[in-house]
C-alpha cells in the first residue's frame, strides 16, 4: 500500500479510506474499487450507512442548473450497504486488510467491479468565460447514512455524507507494435502516367508530448509539378449529444515535385494542450481538482463493447499530395507511471502524510516511507 486517501462526513459519524484514486481499465477488465469506511454508530439513530460508486456525464455548466433541473445524468449506479453488514463477507483484498489495521473495529471494507463498456474519465474544455464544473464523464464514491440505500423521497443531510472523486484510466500497451503504412496511385486527367504516394509511421503508439515522425515518398510520373504537400495530424473526439470536434496539428513544408521525378522525405508533428487552451469543447483527460492534463487518450475498446462506447477518442495522420490523400490510424496515450511510495490523508484542502512500513500509521509527524526509509513533512495545497 502506497498511498491514502481519507475524507470524512461534515458531522465526524462515517470517513471514506481509499488506497488510490485512479484505476485501470485495461480493455478486458477493470481494477476493483476496494476500500474502507469507518462508521460510528453511536448517533445514526438506527439508520444505515451505505456506499455507492457512481459514473455520471454532466452535460451543461452547474449556472443552467435552475428550478431543480439538472444537467447530470448517471450512466451507471451501484450501491452496497455496509452497516449493519448484510451477507457473506467476501475476503478483504491486501489494500482493504492495510486500511483496516489503520481503521481498527469501526472500519467496513467495501468493494465495487465496474463493467469494461464503460467510458473512462474525460472533460471537455470550457471557453474563457465559462464557469463551474467541466461538461464530461465522472467517477464518485460516496458514502453517506439514510434508513434506505434509495429512497427519493428521503432527505439525506449534506453532514451526512462524504465522497471522493476517481478516475477511469487507461495507459498505453507496454509492447509498441510497427507502425502503419499506406499507399496510393492516382492517374489526373489529360495526364498518361499516375502519382504515386507512400506514408509510414515509425510506431503505433506515441506518448503525449512526443513528436510523430511521417515518412513520405511521393513519385511523381506525370509532366505536372506536384506543388503543394499537407502533412497533418487529426484529433477526432465523439461525445454523444454533443458536436464532434476535430482538431488539427499541421506541417505543411514549402516543397514542390517537379515532373518525372521523386520527393522523400520525414516530417515531424506535435500534438499538445498548451497550444490549444481556449479551444472550447475539446475532449482532455479526466483531472482531480486543479492538476494539469493532456488531450484525451484514444480510447481503447474491445469489439464486443465498441458500439457501447459513450465518449470515444480517436486521431490519425493525413498525408496530402495535390489531389492524393492517404490515412494513417494512430495510438496517443501516456505509458504506466512508476509507482508512488507515500501515504495520504486527503481531508479538504490538506494532505497530511503519515505511516508505519505498510503504509498507514499515525497521522502525525510525518511519513516513513518502506521502500525508501526517508522521512516526508506534513504537506499543504
Amino acid at each position: 500500500l502506497c498511498r491514502i486517501f481519507k475524507k470524512t462526513s461534515g458531522n465526524g459519524n462515517i470517513a471514506l479510506y481509499l488506497g488510490k484514486r485512479d484505476f485501470v481499465d485495461n480493455v478486458d477488465s477493470v481494477e476493483v474499487v476496494d476500500g474502507v469506511i469507518k462508521v460510528d454508530p453511536a448517533n445514526l439513530n438506527g439508520r444505515k450507512v451505505f456506499v455507492y460508486l457512481a459514473c455520471a456525464f454532466r452535460y451543461g455548466s452547474e449556472d443552467l442548473d435552475v428550478i431543480g433541473l439538472s444537467f447530470r445524468r448517471d450512466i451507471w449506479v451501484k450501491r452496497v450497504q455496509v452497516y449493519p453488514p448484510v451477507g457473506g463477507n467476501s475476503p478483504n483484498t491486501p489494500m482493504q486488510e492495510s486500511l483496516m489495521k489503520k481503521v481498527g473495529d469501526q472500519g467496513y471494507p467495501f468493494s465495487f467491479q465496474m463493467p469494461t463498456d464503460l467510458p473512462c474519465s474525460v472533460s471537455l474544455q470550457p471557453g474563457p468565460n465559462d464557469a463551474g464544473k467541466a461538461c464530461g464523464v465522472d467517477f464518485e464514491v460516496k458514502g453517506y447514512v439514510a434508513n434506505e440505500p434509495d429512497n427519493a423521497d428521503e432527505v439525506i443531510e449534506k453532514k451526512d455524507t462524504c465522497r471522493l472523486m476517481i478516475r477511469k484510466i487507461q495507459f498505453a500497451p507496454t509492447t509498441n507494435k510497427a507502425g502503419p503504412k499506406a499507399d496510393i496511385t492516382k492517374q489526373f486527367m489529360m495526364t498518361d502516367k499516375p502519382v504515386h504516394l507512400e506514408a509510414s509511421l515509425e510506431k503505433e503508439t506515441y506518448y503525449h508530448g512526443d513528436p510523430i515522425t511521417v515518412n513520405v515518398k511521393i513519385n511523381n510520373e506525370t509532366s505536372k509539378i506536384v506543388k503543394k504537400i499537407k502533412v497533418s495530424g487529426e484529433y477526432i473526439n465523439n461525445v454523444i449529444s454533443f458536436d464532434s470536434h476535430n482538431l488539427c496539428f499541421n506541417a505543411i513544408p514549402r516543397e514542390t515535385i517537379n515532373a518525372n521525378s521523386t520527393f522523400e522525405k520525414s516530417f515531424q508533428i506535435i500534438p499538445l494542450l498548451s497550444n490549444n487552451k481556449e479551444k472550447r469543447g475539446l475532449a482532455v483527460d479526466g483531472r482531480l481538482k486543479d492538476e494539469d492534463t493532456n488531450l484525451a487518450s484514444t480510447t481503447l475498446v474491445s469489439l464486443i463493447c465498441q458500439k457501447y462506447v459513450f465518449v470515444q477518442i480517436s486521431s490519425c495522420v493525413l498525408v496530402l499530395c495535390s489531389d492524393v490523400t492517404v490515412e494513417l490510424p494512430l495510438t496517443l496515450m501516456s505509458p504506466k507511471p512508476a509507482g508512488e511510495c507515500i501515504a495520504v490523508h486527503a481531508r479538504g484542502n490538506y494532505f497530511l502524510p503519515g505511516g508505519a512500513a505498510y503504509g498507514v500509521g499515525g497521522w502525525g509527524g510525518g511519513c516513513t516511507c518502506a521502500r525508501t526509509h526517508t522521512q516526508a513533512p506534513f504537506l499543504k495545497r
